[in-house]
């Protein structure tokens, strides 16, 4: 008996998806819920898996395929064996390395083999499993180039102009999500009145508040104490205070929300992704920390849910972990405003009429001026530095 493998129905937001990889071709045995294909859409990828255990007997659609929601993708026969004769894949679909590569793959590794046509066979996988990331496929693509550049040559008296033989160019699409990103990007900074203001943080209080707490924080909890709990406990009660950085411009109407639902930006190896801590001011530190690690988790193997990333009043982005010192982060529309974090560095402070070292970090706020005022604006900013300087205000729940 035959079984149709269909695409699964998208989400209500989500319009067509392009199938990246095939991780099985027709004559390939399939167990009961195997990954068949990856589907990539504007937000995620998701996958296609096999409704019965069986041979893959016919693919229909060719990797690179756009296709919507019910779209035939193959066809399994749950009574045929290895041997059983098969119908060859579309032409377009033909296997290539990258079809034939390990499954324990990312798809953003996948893409770095598609477009370097080296066997991934050989390449060590550093990721959960063993799984190929991104960084390794790079890396091995970039290896045998390098094997292969010949010795220098003696000085000669060649003019200074002369250019490197064999200088390449590569063209290489966007992904889905990268193209979505570039889009809300441009749409933001187009439709809307983007201004930021600064500050700074004396992390003093708050590195002895984690070193204090940190080990019985994890005894109870079973999670690391992080600073992104505080800074999230510390912008819900900046919200509160002032409503109109949790609102948004509609038409010619503004819309205020009535909770506080904080977006963190998290990267990933297909690109930035901003999964939702909804009813954030109801979640205890522990369960904001754990919230962002399992996001983390979900956004590195590709699993992370579409409703997961829908929505949002307020967003945090903290560039500080790329060693960024400052930076203007670009609101995420059709929200008004975004919490810039930046590195911890020792710098000298004047505190009470003496030089002092100090650890501190620069925050930005940048927000829309159509609906925020700088005076709001520059207070809310001026509330989260007051309670992460004086972190006993928040509730740690130990």
């Amino acid at each position: 008996m035959t079984i149709e493998v269909r695409v699964p129905q998208l989400p209500e937001s989500v319009a067509d998806a392009t199938l990246v990889t095939w991780h099985k071709q027709p004559g390939d045995v399939v167990a009961r819920d195997e990954n068949l294909a990856d589907l990539e859409t504007d937000k995620v990828v998701l996958e296609v898996p096999a409704p019965i255990a069986g041979v893959l007997v016919e693919v229909k659609v060719a990797a690179g395929t756009t296709v919507t929601g019910g779209v035939l993708l193959a066809v399994i026969d749950e009574t045929a064996t290895a041997a059983t004769p098969v119908a060859a894949a579309p032409e377009a679909a033909a296997v290539t390395p990258a079809a034939s590569a390990d499954p324990k793959m990312s798809p953003a590794a996948k893409r770095v083999v598609e477009e370097r046509g080296f066997d991934p066979a050989a390449v060590p996988g550093t990721g959960r499993d063993g799984r190929i990331t991104k960084q390794d496929a790079s890396k091995a693509a970039v290896a045998p180039a390098a094997a292969t550049v010949a010795p220098s040559a003696a000085p000669s008296a060649a003019p200074a102009t002369t250019t490197r033989a064999g200088r390449t160019e590569q063209r290489v699409p966007m992904t889905r999500l990268r193209a979505r990103i570039a889009s809300r990007l441009v749409e933001a900074q187009s439709t809307q009145a983007l201004l930021t203001t600064f500050n700074e943080v004396d992390m003093t209080a708050l590195n002895e508040a984690r070193t204090r707490y940190k080990d019985r924080f994890e005894k109870t909890h079973g999670v690391r104490l992080g600073f992104m709990s505080f800074f999230v406990k510390a912008t819900v009660e900046a919200l509160r205070r002032f409503p109109i950085v949790n609102a948004y411009v509609d038409g010619t109407d503004i819309v205020y929300h009535d909770y506080y639902d904080i977006g963190v930006a998290v990267s990933t190896e297909r690109g930035l992704i901003v999964p939702i801590l909804r009813d954030a001011d109801l979640m205890s530190c522990a369960d904001v920390e754990k919230s962002i690690g399992n996001f983390a988790k979900k956004g590195r193997d590709g699993t992370i849910t579409i409703d997961e990333l829908t929505g949002g009043t307020f967003s945090i982005t903290n560039g500080g972990v790329f060693g960024s010192l400052m930076s203007t982060p670009i609101v995420n529309a059709p929200q008004s405003a975004i919490l810039g974090m930046h590195k911890i560095q020792d710098r000298p402070m004047a505190v009470n009429g003496q030089v002092v070292i100090r650890p501190m970090m620069y925050l930005a706020l940048t927000y829309d001026h159509r609906i925020i005022d700088g005076r709001d604006a520059v207070q809310f900013l001026v509330t989260i530095k007051d309670c992460l300087e004086d972190p006993a205000r928040l509730l740690l729940q130990v």
